[in-house]
């Protein structure tokens, strides 16, 4: 395993770190003892960056992770999230009527609470603002988080789908360790501002979905998904989109299968090439996949190769939308 500074501390982070959420939410059936096979596979890899919140399974994600997470607290840097409330109590896919954002003060003080004693930790190692509440001030959100850090609850702050603006607002108040966004060969939003003002500040950037949900595993049947997996309701899943995406993903499986690796792999190496303060947390529950994602330490990309994926993407640009109109409205705030 290779490691990366988080932001501007001295902590030593895996190079690929582990997104528990389809663990427990969004992505199909849950499969516990796969889902504890796999955590327990990571820290053998030395996989030391884990990733979760406390809406995915409105909770049982923290739940499960604690079992492995209590017995192994020194080998493992836990992040969570905070925001996402559920209106009837119960877990539905973020960006629906069923959700909403919380980030006040009060809610802040509930939130870490639960996610303590869900994780069964006395401290979290970093804990983000899932999103930017759009009728709070990103200051007061942030104040709140950095009362947490004095009493010794969370030791970083994080924040997610944060605007520039935003970004230094926050960090203004209390640094800011990293900032977790979307950032794929599909998604690259961040590229135009974002990623210059974290730099500038000393930030890390964590992409999520770094895989683009799956789409470059070149294997990705929607037909094949359970009926509640949210990767069926995505725009880059419907219609032109899915036909433009399809092709896009079969040429970059050439490009992998040149390359002598998985697409998943090559995809990977090319987030991990974009700089060493940047930390990907691609999400599995099983331990074939966790293995295929570590691999991707090892790519070495050269700048041809470079060349040859960007060229793939510039013939295939109808990619469409990473989210719906609604879950939109609380991105980049």
């Amino acid at each position: 395993m290779k490691y990366r500074n988080l932001g501007t501390t001295n902590e030593k982070l895996s190079a690929i770190g582990l997104g528990c959420m389809g663990m427990s939410f969004a992505y199909g059936p849950s499969d516990e003892k796969e889902s504890i096979a796999t955590l327990e596979r990571a820290l053998d890899l030395g996989v030391n960056f884990w990733d979760t919140a406390d809406m995915y399974g409105n909770g049982a994600n923290e739940e499960l992770i604690a079992k492995v997470l209590v017995p192994n607290r020194d080998k493992v840097f836990i992040a969570t999230k905070f925001g996402f409330r559920f209106k009837d109590g119960k877990a539905g896919p973020s960006g629906t009527a069923n959700t909403y954002f919380d980030g006040s003060p009060t809610w802040i003080k509930i939130a870490v609470e639960n996610s303590l004693r869900r994780l069964r930790v006395d401290t979290i190692d970093l804990y983000y603002a899932h999103r930017i509440d759009p009728n709070i001030p990103v200051e007061d959100t942030v104040g709140a988080m950095a009362e947490l850090v004095k009493e010794g609850k969370v030791r970083y702050l994080g924040l997610s789908e944060a605007s520039p603006e935003s970004i230094i607002k926050a960090n203004a108040v209390h640094p800011i360790a990293a900032l977790q966004s979307e950032y794929s060969l599909l998604t690259r939003d961040v590229e135009k501002e974002i990623l210059q003002t974290v730099r500038h500040l000393g930030i890390s950037l964590v992409p999520y979905s770094p895989l683009a949900r799956g789409l470059f595993s070149n294997a990705l049947d929607l037909h094949s998904l359970a009926a509640d997996d949210f990767r069926r309701t995505l725009p880059r899943n419907q219609g032109e989109h899915a036909v433009n995406n399809a092709q896009l993903v079969s040429e970059f499986a050439l490009l992998a299968k040149d390359k002598r690796c998985s697409p998943i792999q090559l995809a990977l190496a090319w987030v991990l090439a974009q700089g060493d303060d940047i930390i990907p947390i691609p999400g599995t529950k099983k331990r074939k996949y966790l293995e295929e994602n570590v691999g991707a330490i090892e790519l070495q990309l050269s700048n041809t190769d470079l060349a040859a994926i960007d060229a793939i993407l510039q013939k295939y640009p109808n990619i469409g939308a990473r989210y719906s109109e609604g879950a939109m409205a609380l991105v980049n705030n």
